[in-house]
């Protein structure tokens, strides 16, 4: 049984935060930046050289999903963001 029997129709999928930092000491994480507001400046300097987010491997952010292993939500998500 595969993760999309598994799933169902979700698209989404929730992780603990302990189990996600385990896993991201494992692999060079490469997320994709969702910035919403503000938040996505702060987001972006955060991957600047004096905070240097490259020693964890996150050096590389990815312009889409496909190439991504993190999604970073940088910003309030309201329900008028989703789809009708």
């Amino acid at each position: 049984m595969g993760l999309e029997q598994k799933l169902g129709n979700m698209g989404v999928v929730t992780y603990r935060l302990e189990d996600l930092i385990n896993w991201g000491r494992t692999n060079a994480m490469w997320p994709i930046l969702f910035g919403l507001a503000c938040c996505a400046i702060e987001m972006m300097g955060s991957q600047a050289a004096n905070y240097d987010a490259s020693r964890f491997g996150m050096e590389l952010n990815r312009p889409s999903p496909r190439q991504s292993d993190l999604m970073i939500v940088a910003g309030r998500v309201s329900r008028k963001m989703a789809p009708v």
